[in-house]
């Protein structure tokens, strides 16, 4: 009986750490839709279609935000509760959590599982894998426990203490995991003329999708000793923040110019830098609007659907492209215009395997929303302007949307479940889930050019 257990569950060893790694989200999922489908977590006579059911867990795990029900409306405050753990969940990482209970349980994280905790955070080596873990928890947990004390406290001049502290702990979680849920009904919008909410919010969606090792290497920085802080900044950690805060920045000042004559034609100079930053922000990754995004013009939509593509950093709460991604092809297509082989950054070369890696990506991406967005155009009867901006928020696991989730069709609601989880465990880690690992093949073939251009 014993050879059968065993035989049964052999195939799990087959399996590759990206194929484990997506069969993890998956059982996340199924876990988050019995949870999320247990009738104390629903308001009184709310009852929830099962499409809708794993739409909102795959949004949740996802860290997305999309929703075909208002949650404010539709959940209790026990479902808020588990719509927090759901997004802590998802945006932390399935296999960060898991080593943490693994840990807590006392048992060794052996060889296999720090090559899973490798390719969920899309790193290159085993070595401090699960240092690594500990310090993305207790960094994540910290930012969130000041976030929720900071907004807590600051509400309690919109709610009676009680709502205050909660709308302080879910708005704190759902903007440093960038997941995009509310439970103000109107995401911030109550909140476009409290400048200091915005601000709270943009900092913990900045600390969410900018990056753990990041956040990791600043907190070494901050926390060391005076004669200790000779710490000096990895590759990643320069180059994700110099894209990062120049995607925001850029992203900001066109905003502003889009809509300068449109939108914030009769607006002050401060709301409309209030406005513009916000959104620019919250497309990294965020979810969270101060306004109705619906308010803007097609042409900004456009520009924000491609920010949305980019998305956010590599091992963070984000999903699209991420920007080392976006800022890897932009630099190849630049030293390649000037005729140069070796791709340079911050005085280090880039390995090829990287760019290959990046390149792939974003190809891949462009293939996957183009087929989505034709697919949604042909089934759905929205604009394609409302389909393209769906789509890319979708897959960037941001979470805006003009309006047309709930009207989708259940093959559109499936499409953008599949989107959210692409987006979630990245494209890469897709890709090779859908393949067993093949050796390396010991012979070539002879070589020869082609035309190209």
């Amino acid at each position: 009986m014993l050879w059968v257990r065993k035989r049964n569950w052999r195939w799990i060893n087959e399996l590759s750490p990206f194929q484990l790694i997506a069969l993890f989200y998956l059982f996340a999922v199924t876990i988050s839709s019995i949870l999320i489908a247990l009738p104390v977590a629903h308001k009184p006579g709310v009852e929830l279609a099962f499409i809708d059911i794993m739409f909102t867990a795959v949004s949740a795990v996802s860290v997305t935000g999309l929703t075909t029900v208002p949650t404010a409306e539709t959940f209790s405050t026990t479902g808020y509760f588990i719509l927090a753990f759901v997004l802590q969940f998802g945006g932390i990482g399935v296999m960060t959590v898991g080593t943490m209970i693994w840990l807590v349980l006392g048992k060794k994280i052996g060889l296999r599982e720090r090559r899973l905790i490798m390719t969920d955070h899309n790193r290159s080596s085993f070595q401090g894998m699960v240092r690594m873990v500990k310090q993305i928890v207790i960094v994540v947990l910290i930012i969130e426990f000041v976030g929720f004390l900071t907004l807590g406290t600051y509400f309690l001049q919109y709610y009676d203490p009680g709502e205050a502290y909660l709308q302080g702990f879910f708005g704190a979680i759902s903007a440093m995991t960038n997941g995009g849920f509310d439970i103000t009904g109107e995401s911030l919008i109550p909140f476009r003329n409290d400048y200091f909410v915005q601000f709270i919010n943009m900092i913990l969606i900045v600390a969410g999708a900018i990056g753990f090792p990041v956040l990791i290497e600043v907190k070494q920085y901050l926390f060391n000793n005076v004669e200790e802080r000779t710490i000096q900044f990895s590759l990643f950690a320069k180059l994700t923040s110099f894209t990062f805060f120049a995607l925001i920045v850029f992203g900001g000042v066109m905003i502003y110019l889009l809509e300068f004559n449109h939108f914030f034609a009769d607006k002050s100079w401060h709301e409309s830098f209030f406005y513009a930053l916000f959104q620019s922000v919250t497309t990294r990754s965020g979810g969270l609007a101060t306004m109705d995004i619906s308010e803007f013009a097609e042409h900004t939509h456009i520009f924000m659907s491609s920010l949305m593509f980019i998305g956010a950093s590599p091992s963070s709460v984000g999903g699209g492209i991420r920007t080392t991604t976006f800022a890897l092809v932009v630099i190849f297509i630049l030293t390649f215009a000037r005729g140069e082989n070796n791709i340079r950054v911050f005085r280090r070369e880039i390995h090829h395997e990287d760019l290959n890696r990046a390149v792939v990506v974003t190809i891949m991406a462009l293939f996957t929303v183009f087929l989505s967005i034709l697919a949604l155009s042909i089934t759905e009867d929205f604009s394609l302007n409302e389909i393209i901006f769906e789509v890319c928020s979708a897959f960037g696991t941001v979470g805006l949307s003009l309006g047309i989730t709930p009207g989708l069709s259940t093959f559109g609601k499936l499409l953008l479940m599949m989107l959210m989880f692409i987006g979630r465990i990245g494209i890469l880690t897709f890709l090779f889930s859908l393949y067993k690992d093949k050796k390396k093949s010991k012979y070539h073939f002879p070589k020869e050019r082609i035309l190209i251009g």
